[in-house]
């Protein structure tokens, strides 16, 4: 070696500069050779090399990765891959102080004693190796750099108070992966680096950290050996590590390493401990912060001369010791004991018998056990690589192939990639063997290939995990201060800077309920931010919406959409409700004003709309007297009185008063005073919500679904419910009041007394059965006699065709002459036992819309239609194969016999605001006895007598049958879902 040669040490401190110093140097020669102890490192100095030169002169030598353009000039290499005899202008060695370390130790040694520039040679490190440098380094010139910033302690802090740039170090895959889990809670999340990482996935983790978008870096000692972050605190989570033997506490020069990680270029750093390290001796923290340390007094070392003449020379010669005060033999390494391992295998044996052999032994025992799986299982897998290697020369192709294919997958959580990526190492670092596989340049790039995919996967898991993009950049933008761009979409759901935060409710922000902790808190703080021009915004279109864009649910709830904006709230009067705006407070005084007072608007022209007719009686100034009070009770009943609550009030009314009534559409009928308009379904819907607010009820009664004309009668509905609905309970069932009415009129033409059967008008207009409907007439105060009797076929029958009733209330109704239904009242008011009293006049103006027909629940029984075709049986039938009319008998049918019964079938118990509910319906309301001095029934015939033969009552006049006048034949509608029942209903009449 020339004399002129230069040897220097560059010692110092962390953030000193001396890896850049050594690139400088070396790039001011011809060719060169620089050392570094991480991968991930050499990786960082050949891409700032290549920027500096180009890739076509830079290459890069690791144990698992080779880059070597035909014409490289310098190379950037780990310690342990650097060739040897290259014979470059300059050689450096970083971190030198490493030859001390337990496990590599011997190969910094080894470097330090043998590996030399032609011109230059540099060794970086700490100030501990000046002893050991001087004494076995002959004309080592020495250069003492001192650090760039200061350095300061600042205690033991938690987690959740950690200052943002901070680094987080755990000893342990485990501890770093709890760690980043709670720094994701707290903080947003944080990026991992671990030197078992590839350099891909440690490259993309940083440039998380570096771009910003996680404030928290989480790594194990790896970061203490020259990787340049922008770091301003470094805190320890443990001061113990195990060092692949044992459990030992880190020494100060350790943690000097690490936390020298901390400011860098002029700005100073901090470090500290966290969670359950406690705190660092002060006599520690006076050597971290002033850098000095006890001088290292040996260095590990292992013979470089090896003896390949057989498998125990070989051992013997890895196990001799120095000779030199200043080394100490190193302990034993993974691939000695591998090679002591295989030596005992007979099959090994049997092949390592000369030099060549051995030698290839020793190279196949120094492939790393990435795995870490168990020292046999990497025995294993060494034994069969040196035996394909020993037989054939070279790993088999279809061997290769299998491992590789094995490993190529992406799927599985953090931990089975990793597992993957050990896996792939060992094979990349096999690939990368100069003679070991078939085709080298392919292999190396399918190993690569694997890697690669493997290490984006594991940094999107790894991301996925421990990084909560939405909060990290909620955050960052909050402590900047800068307004926040919020969006909604048009199904309410808000984005701030891109992120999704939640739903927009009308005017309330419901948070990602999947957000907990402090992730809750920024989303919430960032959302409400961003959201206040929007509030705003939507208050105005909602402010300038059209009422029929909003609308009230029968619990009070006001909707605007498909979104709650408030509800009503019991006012001053019933029709006079309140409102309460859904509006966050955040969104200020103004909003709030404005959605109460849009929602006041509508709900204040819906009432003026609906109940109109009310309203205009309510303002009429020409009612007065009796005819004042009455409109003010129908006012207070919101359209529909009982009659039995007001039967005297009503005798009180004279001609003039119930016609200015009438005026205003009220309908006096038998049984509930009412206004046919309110009986519609909208105004129904909104008069049951504003009673029920009104006497605050927690549940309101639902309105019956449009068009049925009756529903069922439920026991633990209160009566007041039914009304209000515009029902009334009779029996099983409830039916429509203005459908009642109508009933009420067909009833009054018939022998009350003298009984009646049912009629298809009857039929039709309650849309029942035959035994339902008896079913009604005893909830209504009729008593129903149940018979039976041969049914009549008559020749040349001519069905009817009458119109179809519509179920509509108002078409069809029979229209009385005026004295006719005055007289029919006073009559019935005055004798009990009549008939039921009669209702006022109704025509087709005082008509109520409704929606469809009734349901009926069972169809009638159909009609049989004689077909005058005289019976011809063309053979003799036999007895018992077919049914014999001469024995069978003739047929029957079911019919009823009503006659007024007063106020017998009053069966039920009083329920809740319904006073004396009857079971059944049993009576009417407003009858004030069901029978006369005499008990009987008043009708227009004789009184009843025994039942004949057929099962039809008899009087002294005999029984009376009532048969429809002819009418003008109309078409049936074949639609009608009473056309069967009219039509057999008419032929039996």
């Amino acid at each position: 070696m020339p004399q002129r040669a230069r040897i220097a040490a560059v010692l110092g401190p962390t953030n000193t500069g001396k890896t850049h110093y050594a690139i400088e140097r070396m790039l001011g020669h011809r060719t060169g050779m620089i050392g570094l102890p991480l991968r991930l490192l050499a990786r960082e100095v050949y891409d700032k090399v290549v920027a500096a030169r180009g890739p076509g002169t830079v290459a890069l030598v690791t144990g698992e990765e080779r880059i070597v353009p035909p014409r490289a000039q310098y190379w950037i290499c780990t310690v342990e891959a650097m060739p040897e005899g290259m014979g470059c202008d300059f050689v450096a060695i970083d971190e030198i102080q490493l030859c001390a370390d337990p496990e590599r130790g011997h190969v910094f040694t080894d470097r330090l004693l043998r590996m030399r520039g032609l011109h230059e040679t540099l060794f970086l490190g700490s100030d501990t190796m000046r002893g050991p440098i001087n004494a076995l380094v002959k004309g080592c010139e020495f250069i003492r750099r001192e650090r760039m910033s200061q350095l300061g302690y600042l205690g033991s802090k938690k987690i959740s108070r950690m200052p943002a740039r901070s680094a987080i170090v755990g000893f342990s895959v485990d501890n770093v992966y709890a760690i980043a889990e709670l720094i994701r809670r707290t903080k947003g999340g944080a990026a991992v680096v671990m030197g078992a990482l590839s350099p891909r996935t440690r490259n993309a983790q940083v440039d998380l950290y570096q771009n910003g978008e996680v404030d928290y870096l989480v790594a194990t000692d790896a970061i203490g050996m020259g990787l340049n972050l922008d770091i301003d605190h470094v805190a320890f989570s443990s001061l113990t590590k195990f060092d692949g033997r044992r459990m030992r506490p880190l020494q100060p020069n350790e943690l000097a390493q690490i936390a020298g990680r901390a400011g860098r270029g002029m700005k100073p750093g901090t470090f500290g401990t966290t969670g359950d390290a406690g705190q660092i001796p002060d006599d520690w923290v006076e050597a971290i912060t002033s850098h000095s340390f006890t001088p290292l007094r040996k260095l590990n070392w292992r013979n470089p001369k090896l003896n390949f003449g057989s498998i125990q020379g070989l051992v013997h010669s890895l196990e001799l010791s120095p000779n030199d005060e200043w080394l100490a033999k190193a302990r034993e390494a993974d691939d000695l004991m591998a090679l002591k391992t295989l030596g005992q295998e007979a099959e090994v044996q049997a092949r390592a018998t000369n030099p060549r052999s051995v030698q290839l032994l020793w190279d196949v025992c120094r492939i790393p056990d990435f795995r870490g799986i168990s020292h046999a299982e990497h025995a294993g897998l060494l034994q069969v690589i040196f035996q394909h290697l020993h037989e054939r020369g070279e790993i088999p192709r279809d061997f290769l192939a299998r491992q590789i294919k094995r490993i190529d997958r992406t799927d599985g959580d953090i931990d089975t990639l990793s597992k993957r990526l050990a896996f792939i190492r060992t094979w990349t670092y096999v690939a990368q063997r100069r003679g070991w596989v078939d085709d080298e340049s392919h292999w190396r790039e399918a190993t690569r290939a694997v890697e690669d995919a493997l290490s984006d996967a594991l940094h999107e898991r790894l991301t996925q995990r421990f990084v909560d993009r939405r909060t990290s950049v909620l955050l960052r933008r909050l402590k900047q201060k800068e307004a926040l761009l919020a969006e909604v979409n048009d199904k309410g759901e808000v984005t701030v800077e891109g992120e999704f935060v939640g739903r927009l409710e009308g005017f309330r922000f419901r948070q990602d309920q999947g957000a907990t902790g402090q992730e809750a808190k920024t989303l919430k703080q960032a959302s409400l931010q961003a959201l206040a021009p929007h509030f705003h915004l939507r208050a105005d279109r909602f402010y300038n919406a059209p009422d029929t864009e909003i609308d009230f649910t029968e619990q009070g709830g006001l909707m605007w959409g498909d979104q709650a904006v408030g509800k009503l709230a019991k006012g001053d009067d019933p029709l006079k409700p309140r409102v309460v705006a859904f509006v966050d407070d955040t969104a200020g005084p103004d909003v709030v004003q404005k959605v109460e007072r849009r929602l006041q608007h509508f709900i204040d022209r819906k009432i003026a709309a609906l109940f109109e007719p009310l309203l205009n009686m309510q303002r009429d100034e020409t009612l007065t007297g009796l005819a004042r009070g009455f409109a003010f009770r129908m006012v207070e009943a919101m359209g529909i009185l009982p009659r039995q609550l007001v039967a005297d009030e009503v005798k009180q009314l004279d001609q003039d008063a119930r016609g200015a009534l009438r005026k205003h559409g009220m309908r006096f009928g038998q049984y509930t005073i009412f206004m046919p308009l309110l009986l519609k379904p909208a105004p129904t819907r909104l008069r049951l919500v504003l009673w029920s607010l009104f006497n605050d009820l927690d549940t309101f009664p639902e309105a019956p679904p449009p068009g049925l004309v009756t529903v069922p009668n439920i026991r633990d509905v209160p009566m007041q419910h039914y009304s209000l609905a515009g029902y009334r309970p009779a029996g099983e069932r409830a039916i429509r009041i203005d459908m009642l009415e109508r009933l009420a009129d067909l009833l009054r033409a018939q022998d009350s007394r003298g009984g009646f059967e049912a009629n298809a008008d009857m039929l039709s207009i309650t849309g029942m059965t035959l035994e339902q409907f008896a079913d009604l007439m005893q909830g209504l105060g009729y008593r129903g006699e149940k018979g039976e009797r041969n049914k009549v076929r008559r020749a040349d029958e001519v069905v009817a065709e009458t119109s179809e009733p519509s179920g509509e209330p108002g078409e069809n109704e029979p229209v009385f002459d005026a004295a006719r239904e005055e007289e029919a009242t006073p009559a019935a008011m005055a004798d009990p036992a009549a008939t039921p009293p009669a209702a006022d006049v109704v025509t087709g103006s005082e008509a109520i819309d409704d929606e469809g027909f009734a349901p009926v629940n069972e169809d009638p029984a159909p009609v049989e239609v004689d077909d005058h075709i005289a019976e011809t049986p063309e053979e003799e039938i036999l007895p018992g194969t077919a049914p014999d009319e001469a024995l069978a008998g003739p047929e029957t049918e079911v019919f009823y016999t009503f006659t007024w019964a007063g106020n017998r079938n009053n069966r039920g118990p009083r329920r809740e605001g319904g006073g004396n509910r009857e079971r059944d319906g049993g009576g009417r309301d407003g009858q004030k006895g069901a029978r006369g001095k005499g008990g009987a029934p008043r009708g227009k015939g004789g009184p009843g007598g025994k039942k004949g033969k057929g099962g039809k009552p008899q009087g002294d006049k005999g029984a009376k049958t009532y048969e429809s006048r002819p009418r003008k034949e109309q078409k049936i509608d074949p639609d009608n879902p009473f056309a069967a029942a009219l039509m057999g209903f008419k032929g039996k009449s």
